[in-house]
């Protein structure tokens, strides 16, 4: 069950959803801020301890990780004393368990979705030549544990606070699609993809009471997608570099292979992500997990 916060800042009384939005926005300010401080910090200090002219794919990796454990800290350290509770959201015992879960549903859904592009002639997979595996670890770590973060503890839950779990969940789902209007060849019908499979991470989150397997899921997303098959996530190809190559067959219209934007912005996507999240968001239904604990 969800704890979504009732003291401190989110305490009963005058004004608490516009203290809960308000809330909202400081603590994405916060996230952001201290990610980017702490890990550009550490990649000048990395850089400049082994006298580099540039950083290394390897540096950025730790730098990655340095900078996601500093805004979870940020983020405990805002909820403990904010909103003066316990953060059960961030249980590191059950953190490992949780993380392989959903890196085991990313990945699953993902490679689910490509082969449905290879099977109906939409796509071709190619062998390669690996390489590059500490950019794409540092990007699935950065994307999934920021954006999961800000999107499902803060965005989702805050809005759940303020005015209820039916609009925060469309709310979260469509900003995460507008969001990604800007990458490189993306398209109303990829926005709609993506939207589609918030369903996944935010029943995650409601099924277990944690992020951290929503973290994995989006990760294992992620890295399925850029690293394994090489495909375009969101429109950009830099971690491409694993094992195996997807391409979009000549000819074949967009909105079936996913073209630049990759397989995500695909009509397999569309529904394999629609399925998925109408199981995931059922289960968190039966279990009871759309009422949440005050905390």
């Amino acid at each position: 069950m969800v704890v979504i916060g009732s003291a401190g800042v989110l305490a009963d009384g005058k004004w608490r959803p516009l203290r809960a939005l308000g809330w909202l926005l400081l603590l994405c300010v916060l996230i952001v801020v201290t990610f980017n401080g702490v890990a550009k910090a550490a990649l000048a200090l990395m850089v400049a301890a082994g006298a580099l002219p540039s950083a290394p794919a390897s540096y950025r990796l730790v730098a990655a990780v340095l900078g996601a454990m500093a805004f979870i800290a940020a983020y405990w350290g805002a909820v403990r004393f904010g909103e003066r509770r316990t953060v059960p959201e961030l249980d590191l015992r059950r953190a490992p368990s949780d993380l392989l879960l959903g890196l085991a549903v990313g990945a699953a859904l993902m490679t689910a979705i490509i082969g449905a592009l290879w099977l109906f002639g939409w796509a071709s997979i190619e062998r390669s030549v690996v390489d590059r595996v500490a950019l794409a670890l540092r990007d699935s770590i950065r994307s999934g544990v920021l954006e999961e973060l800000v999107l499902r503890l803060v965005i989702f839950r805050l809005l759940w606070r303020a005015v209820g779990i039916w609009p925060a969940l469309a709310g979260a789902a469509l900003l995460f699609g507008l969001l990604h209007l800007i990458n490189p060849d993306s398209s109303p019908f990829a926005a709609a993809c993506l939207i589609a499979g918030e369903g996944v991470g935010i029943g995650l989150y409601l099924i277990t009471g944690r992020i951290w397997a929503s973290i994995g899921m989006h990760a294992g997303w992620n890295f399925t997608q850029g690293w394994i098959f090489g495909a375009a996530v969101s429109g950009t190809t830099d971690i491409a570099g694993g094992p195996l190559v997807l391409k979009p067959i000549p000819g074949v219209p967009d909105i079936l292979s996913g073209g630049g934007f990759g397989p995500e912005a695909s009509l397999a996507a569309l529904a394999i992500s629609l399925l998925a999240s109408a199981a995931f968001l059922w289960r968190a239904w039966k279990l009871g997990s759309f009422v949440a604990k005050d905390g």
